[in-house]
Parts: structure tokens; C-alpha cells; sequence
């Protein structure tokens, strides 16, 4: 009987990608209550992107005691920045008034990100940047 050698051609498997999260936190008061909140806020964030599978943490950018626009808010700056650098994926933040102070700012942000690839989710409300009705609703 013959022995026939086959040779097996074996591919390489593909490495599933990690979304790269980050979470954005503010808190517009320097009193103590708020600096609690925002360090619970930073805590939840941080806890919640780590245990979640598939994301990759990237950090939790914060400002407090901020109520200026977008561009006076160094974490909300270097967020930005870091979404513009292909460093983030997906944002995560608390609510639509964290994240800016009125609807052409959130918009414009948005859209910009939405430029670079990076999806925005506001959690109070339900909102995911990338869903078709997404704008929409924030502007409702």
C-alpha cells in the first residue's frame, strides 16, 4: 500500500479587533458634592469599559468646574485631539449636557468625530451617534 503525503496549507486566524473606548466626564461645580461626582463618574466609566468585552479602555478624560464652551475644556480638548489621532474608537458619556452646553456644539463635535471614524453614546438617553436617528434625536 502507497503512502500519499498531502500538504496542508494552514491559515493564519484573525486576531478579533478591540474597540477603543474612552469616556468623557464633567461636572460644572467646584463644590465638594460635585468633585464626588465626578470622581464616580470617572470610577463607573472606568469599570464599565474594562469589564466589557471587546473594548479596549483608553481612559476617562474629565473636567470640572467647566462650564465654558468645548474649546476651554483641556479634557474635552485632548479627547478630541486623541479621536482626531485615530486613538479612540467609541466615547461614552453620561448625557448629552455632559458632553456640551448646547445642540451646535454637540453637533458640530459629533460630526467632526463621526469624520474620524468615532462613535459618541450618550447614555441617559439612549443615543449611539451611528444609529441613522441619532442626530435627530439630539437635536430633539
Amino acid at each position: 500500500m502507497a503512502r500519499e503525503v498531502k500538504q496542508v496549507t494552514f491559515t493564519k486566524a484573525a486576531i478579533p479587533m478591540l474597540t477603543r473606548v474612552a469616556a468623557y466626564a464633567r461636572v460644572s461645580s467646584a463644590k465638594n458634592a460635585m468633585h464626588h461626582s465626578l470622581s464616580a463618574q470617572v470610577s463607573y466609566y472606568s469599570g464599565l469599559i474594562q469589564n466589557h468585552p471587546g473594548w479596549q479602555y483608553i481612559g476617562v478624560y474629565a473636567d470640572e468646574a467647566k462650564t465654558g464652551t468645548k474649546d476651554t475644556r483641556e479634557g474635552f480638548v485632548k479627547l478630541v485631539s486623541d479621536c482626531k489621532a485615530g486613538e479612540v474608537d467609541m466615547v461614552i458619556t453620561k448625557s448629552i449636557s455632559r458632553f456640551a452646553r448646547n445642540t451646535v456644539d454637540s453637533l458640530s463635535t459629533i460630526r467632526l468625530l463621526k469624520e474620524h471614524g468615532v462613535e459618541v453614546f450618550f447614555e441617559k438617553e439612549a443615543i449611539w451617534t451611528f444609529d441613522g436617528r441619532g442626530e435627530l434625536l439630539l437635536t430633539i
